[in-house]
Order: structure tokens, then C-alpha cells, then sequence
């Protein structure tokens, strides 16, 4: 059978569009071998093409207007890597309104716009794929969409940036402050100028609003979403982690309650005989559990240009083979309601604390009685003097609800023996045998 010629338009050409060009033209042989397509780049849209990038597509498929390439009949796939709600969003509701399929790795296009969007895709009869939005290289989208599509999902739980990865790796291996972990992960590139996005849990939020959706076919939007970031992770938090046996890591985390759902991103303190504890820099994994495949844990490479781009490349191939099979649309949303999410009061986790208290006789007493009060039971206590006037007391409590403990510490930081509350870090359970 002689392979038939797929034509693709590429939005954007900055890291994952580029990473997408380059493996598309090493590998593009071996690709028509094995599904009988022959994808050719036939138009590349950029607003500039003056800046140094690794490889150029030919001038004559260049161009800066992207609207063109939409409406182009002869492309048959629009690829958007521009990322963004702005023009992004514009561009793929234009490309599907148009009948083209579309490969998206924009994770807040589809967390907040995804619902609308398949909605136009199954309008048109066309497809709309996005397994780059979330964990690179990882196929953790097309792992929930079918091979786990029979089990009954009931946890997701991930390291889902690894931006945030990399500076928590750094500061646990050399003892470095944030700041200064940061500053570096800028200059060799892991991240953004602005690094807003990753540090304060927002990637990730988006990411896991995502998840959600797949795995337990609920829309959430993002501002249900509870959310924290790293800036306030200190190397001496660090240090009594791994005294205490754990590593810190910043966690998506979905759990099914009842007919409810736990969403909420945030640094946690990670058992280190869990399979999360040991993924390291830039890396990324997603655990899942449910009843028929029990646990599951998909680990690789979260971001840059190769990994992200093999993603896109793998929906590119899928929705090509559609195109030659005739059956685009199959693909639908799986979202079947929205999701009842559990308010931040009601989650019952544990928590590890870090208090600066004056150095005196009875204070930890005070601090009991207030944690009694409000119905919180203390699991450890390890009190650390640091001079002779303010000592620091280190303490993990047993689960309990989030509102019981905001009551505790209310009580405990207008306590005039309490100097400060200097960390207040979840516990992530340890794992069942």
C-alpha cells in the first residue's frame, strides 16, 4: 500500500515546536514504515524568525501569519505550541471551526477551555489530542484515556513540574536556599524569567485540573483547585524531612471521596519508601490507583524540547491515522459532571509544623492545650534549642481536618510565648503494604 501524504501546520516554533520539526525530520522514515503516513511540515507560523534556534525550517514554509496556515486547504492537522489562552485559544477554535484536527501541549488552554473545545472538535467531526499538557514524554494521558479506561480510578497523585522538581533535588543535595537554586535553574534554562507559573504551584494546578478530568471524568475549574508553591521551603525543613524520613516534594494530588473529590497542589513531605520519593531533577511521574489495576506509577522526562515534542509527535501520528482510516472524531470528552470539590476545611491529612517559641519553662505545655482544644493529637514533638532566648520546636501532627488545625495554630501564634510559625508542610501518607 502506498503511503499517503498527511500535511501539518505548526503554531509556534520555540522549544516544543522545534523539538517537534526535528523529530518529525529524523524520524519521519521510519514513522511512514510503521503507520503508512507520510507527515510532511507543510507551513511553520511564528511571530518573529530572527532568533537563534537549534534548526530553521526552509524559508519557503515559513511564515509569521498563523491564520494563514489554518486556512490553508491543504493542511490537514494544525499543531499549537504557543501556549496561553490569548491567541492560542483564538487559533484553535478557528482551526477546528475549519475542520482541521488539532494537537495542542497548552495544559491551561485545555484545563480551563478544554470542555468548549471538544464540543467544537465534535461539531466538525475532527480530532483534538493533547497528551503534550501534561508530563512530557510521559503517555500518561493515553495510559487514562484507554489502557486504564476499565478500572475505577480513585487516586491520582504526581510530580507534574519539573521546575519545582529540580530546585527541591538541588536544595536537598547541597543545601542550598531557594533563591539561590532558583537563580540557577534560570540561567541553565529549567526555568522561566517570570517563574511564577511553576514555583507557585499554577503549572501544576492546571495540570492536575486535567487529570481529574480523565481520571475520574470530572470538570474542575482551576480556581477550585487548592493551591501552594515552594517559595517558602527553607533548607532546615529539608534537613528534618530526611532526619524524620521523608523528602519534600511539591504534589498534585485528586483523591475520590464519596461522590466528592480532593484536588489540591502543595510541597509535601513524601515517605521515602514511595516510588515519588525517588524521582530527582527535572523528572517527572504520575502514581494512579484503582481497583482493577491497583498502583500504577509512569516516570520520565516532564519537560524541554525532545521530550514534550515526542508527545505532540505521538498525537500528530494518531490523528493522521485517523485521517487515512476515516474515522476522526471518535475521540470524545470523557468529562461527565462537574466535580463537588471537597472544601480545603474538610481534608484530613497530617501535617509536619516548625514553631519559634520563647525559651522557657511550660511552653510546650501551652501548645498542647491549644492543640487539644481544637481536637488536633500530635504524633511527634522534637523540641531544638538555638540560643538562650528562642527555641524551636519541630512537631508532626496526626490527620486530622485542615479547619481543625487552622483553629489550633490561630490560637497557638497569639500565644505571647510563640515567636513565630515557620513551616506548616503536609504529610503524605505512607503507603499501604
Amino acid at each position: 500500500m502506498e503511503p499517503r501524504q498527511v500535511n501539518i501546520g505548526i503554531l509556534g516554533f520555540g522549544v516544543v515546536g522545534g523539538g517537534l520539526y526535528r523529530l518529525l525530520l529524523k524520524n519521519g522514515e521510519e514513522i511512514e514504515r510503521r503507520t503508512r503516513a507520510r507527515i510532511r511540515v507543510a507551513k511553520v507560523a511564528d511571530v518573529e524568525w530572527q532568533r537563534e534556534r537549534p534548526t530553521y525550517p526552509p524559508a519557503e514554509i515559513r511564515t509569521t501569519d498563523a491564520l494563514a496556515v489554518i486556512q490553508d486547504p491543504r493542511i490537514d492537522i494544525v499543531v499549537e505550541t504557543i501556549g496561553g489562552v490569548g491567541v492560542a485559544l483564538d487559533l484553535v477554535r478557528a482551526a477546528l471551526a475549519a475542520g482541521k484536527s488539532v494537537v495542542t501541549s497548552n495544559k491551561e488552554m485545555i484545563a480551563k477551555h478544554g470542555a468548549e473545545l471538544f464540543d467544537l472538535a465534535a461539531a466538525s467531526g475532527v480530532d483534538l489530542f493533547f497528551e503534550g499538557a501534561v508530563g512530557g514524554a510521559i503517555p500518561i494521558i493515553r495510559a487514562l484515556k484507554e489502557s486504564l479506561e476499565a478500572s475505577h480510578l480513585d487516586l491520582v497523585l504526581g510530580i507534574v513540574n519539573g521546575t519545582t522538581n529540580y530546585i527541591l533535588t538541588r536544595m536537598m543535595e547541597e543545601g542550598r536556599p531557594f533563591e539561590e537554586v532558583l537563580a540557577e535553574a534560570q540561567r541553565l534554562g529549567y526555568a522561566e524569567a517570570d517563574p511564577t507559573a511553576d514555583v507557585d504551584g499554577l503549572d501544576a494546578r492546571n495540570k492536575l485540573a486535567i487529570l481529574c478530568a480523565i481520571a475520574f471524568g470530572l470538570r474542575a475549574s482551576v480556581e477550585s483547585i487548592h493551591t501552594e508553591g515552594i517559595r517558602s521551603i527553607t533548607p532546615t525543613d529539608i534537613q528534618y524531612a530526611q532526619q524524620m524520613g521523608y523528602v519534600i516534594k511539591l504534589l498534585a494530588l485528586g483523591r475520590r471521596h464519596d461522590g466528592r473529590v480532593e484536588l489540591r497542589v502543595h510541597p509535601a513531605l513524601v515517605p521515602r519508601n514511595h516510588p515519588l520519593a525517588s524521582v530527582r531533577g527535572s523528572f517527572n511521574a504520575v502514581f494512579v490507583h484503582g481497583d482493577g489495576c491497583g498502583d500504577v506509577m509512569l516516570y520520565g522526562r516532564g519537560a524541554g524540547d525532545l521530550p514534550t515534542g515526542a508527545a505532540v509527535a505521538g498525537d500528530v501520528i494518531e490523528a493522521a491515522r485517523n485521517i487515512i482510516n476515516n474515522c476522526r472524531g471518535r475521540v470524545l470528552c470523557t468529562c461527565m459532571a462537574d466535580a463537588d470539590v471537597l472544601p480545603n476545611e474538610e481534608v484530613v491529612t497530617s501535617t509536619y509544623l516548625r514553631l519559634r517559641v520563647a525559651d522557657r519553662p511550660g511552653v510546650l505545655g501551652k501548645i498542647a492545650t491549644a492543640f487539644g482544644e481544637a481536637g488536633v493529637s500530635l504524633a511527634s514533638v522534637i523540641q531544638l534549642d538555638t540560643d538562650h532566648h528562642t527555641a524551636e520546636i519541630v512537631m508532626v501532627t496526626h490527620a486530622c481536618p485542615e479547619g481543625h488545625l487552622d483553629t489550633a495554630l490561630a490560637s497557638i501564634e497569639a500565644l505571647d510565648v510563640v515567636k513565630a510559625l515557620a513551616s506548616r508542610i503536609r504529610v503524605m501518607e505512607q503507603p499501604a503494604d
